[in-house]
This record gives structure tokens, sequence and C-alpha cells, in this order.
């Protein structure tokens, strides 16, 4: 059971999403076009806790195929001001719009021409009325039970953030392909960018003929520990029998020694080719409900076999 304290804090959440989310109007659309004309980094920048909600919005955007940099407003006044470029677009984050570092930086910016989006939580802020564009991320209160720390103002400034980067990536046509591009490390860049015969079991498959008695199936796919055997004639695919084939031998009370492969095994193994994309095999396994494919050439030859658990 929750403590009231977080049952409000959720409470609050709910409400602001739902007010941001009817907000929405022609400003997001008039962002999310100006920032995909850009043939610059979108600069984003803020100041404390939207200064880390900005690092975020960042590499999210960069992830998913709109370039963009973080630029720390105090360090920005003391030189790093050159990563913005004539005709940026700059993304400000401040939740009073008062922010002092922000304010300072906003006369260097006009010189250079830049367009400025805010996310801002007070329309008539000094940063509201000198940009371009305004995106509001007002709230009602902080979930904090004193209404001071940034709870809710960070929660829907990261949501709006997601939001032009999931509307950019809509936009761009941000295929699967790309984002592997950009996350080449990591489980993520392994399944993303490798193929089926990346990752396939090649080496002692279970394989066993149609006519071998189940007590031989048995000892086969035991000491495969793949939890199948693939039943072939002269290595083409023509058949499966899997651990839960097995089970249900058991539970009938099957006699092993007098059963042939031939007369368990399923007719219509799941199948995939050795250059399909290890995600489509995942994908394909998750929708069948299964844990293994069986890899397989054009002419039906088994080449290997993929898992996942």
């Amino acid at each position: 059971m929750l403590v009231p304290d977080v049952e409000h804090m959720f409470s609050t959440y709910r409400t602001a999403l739902k007010k941001l989310e009817t907000s929405l109007d022609s400003s997001f659309e008039q962002a999310i076009s100006l920032i995909a004309k850009t043939s610059q980094h979108v600069i984003i920048c803020g100041m404390g806790k939207s200064g880390l909600v900005g690092r975020k919005i960042a590499a999210t955007f960069s992830s998913t195929g709109t370039a963009a940099l973080f630029l720390h407003p105090a360090e920005a006044i003391h030189g790093d001001l050159g990563m913005v470029q004539e005709n940026s677009v700059v993304l400000i984050i401040s939740h009073s719009g008062e922010t002092e570092e922000v304010i300072k930086l906003l006369p260097a910016l006009r010189r250079l021409d830049v367009k400025i989006i805010a996310l801002v939580g007070a329309l008539a802020s000094t940063l509201a009325l000198a940009s371009d564009i305004v995106l509001d991320v007002s709230i009602d209160r902080e979930a904090c039970p004193l209404n001071l720390a940034p709870t809710t103002s960070t929660l829907t400034t990261l949501v709006m953030g997601d939001a032009l980067a999931i509307a950019l990536m809509s936009r761009s046509g941000f295929k699967p392909e790309d984002f592997a591009a950009n996350h080449p490390g990591g489980m993520l860049g392994m399944r993303l960018l490798s193929r089926v015969k990346d990752r396939m079991i090649q080496k002692e498959l279970p394989l066993v003929e149609k006519n071998m008695s189940m007590s031989e199936v048995i000892i086969i796919m035991t000491e495969a520990r793949l939890g199948l055997a693939l039943v072939h004639l002269n290595n083409a695919l023509i058949g499966i029998i899997t651990d839960g084939d097995l089970r249900r031998m058991l539970v009938l009370g099957t006699d092993l020694s007098s059963t042939l492969a031939g007369d368990v095994m399923n007719l219509s193994p799941l199948t995939i080719s050795e250059d399909e994309m290890m995600a489509a095999a995942e994908e394909k396994m998750l929708e069948a409900r299964v844990q293994s494919l069986v890899v397989v050439d054009e002419c039906s030859h088994i080449k290997g076999v993929i898992q996942i658990y």
C-alpha cells in the first residue's frame, strides 16, 4: 500500500500529463516543422534540473535521427556559444522562464539570428516573450509535498521532449536500421545489426531420421540440449520434434521404443533464412510464442538453429 504522499504524486502526474496532452496546439506542429528544416544541430539549453532533462532530450534526438547538442547556458557565455551557428534552432528549457543564466544568453542568440523554441511553464515570462515558438509545459503544482522540488515540471518537460522526438521520427521516416546505425554497441546493437547467420547454432545439431525410434530421438535431443530434434531427409528439413511433443507422449503413456520420429514430428516447423536480421527472427519467435527457429536455405536444407530465451 502506497503512503499518501506517493499516491498524491501519481495522481498529480496523471493530471499533469492529461493537461499536457490536451494543450498541444499548432505551436507543436510549428516546432516540428522548424526543427525538421534546419541543416544544423538542434541546440538544447537549460540550467539545473531543466539542464538534466535537456541532456536527455538531446540524447533522444540524436539517437532517433535529429542531430542535437546540449549547451550549458552558463558555459555558453564563456565560450561554448561557438557551437551555435547562424540560423540554428535553439530549444531552451526553463520552467519559470526567468532563469538568470538563460536570460543573459538571449541577446547573444538574437545577434546570431537563431530561432528559439521555449519549453516554458510561464507564458508571460521573459523567455516566452523572446521566443519564436512557445511550447506550454505549465503545471498546476509540483508533486513534491512542499510544492517546491521540480517533479511534475520535469516530467512534463521530458514528455514534451519525447513527443518532439517521436514526431520528428515519424516525419523523417526513421527506420529500425537507422536506429541500429546509431546504436552499434551492447545488446541492442547486437540485436539490431546482426543477422541470423551471425548468431545461429551450427555444430552438433540434433538431426534424426523419420524411421528412428523415439527412444533414439530422446538420446540425441538430450545430447544436443536444444530442446528439439530436426527430422531430415538428405539434410532437407521435413519435420521437427520438441520437448513439448515428448511431454504429451509421456502424459498419454506412449511406448517410446515402438513409436517412430515420423509419427510424432510436426510437419510445419517454423523456419527462417540465414540472411534475415536477428530482430526479425526475434519478432517471429515472440509472435509464435516459440523459442527456436530452424535456419534453412531456399531448398529447405538445414543450416542451423536460432534460439532466444
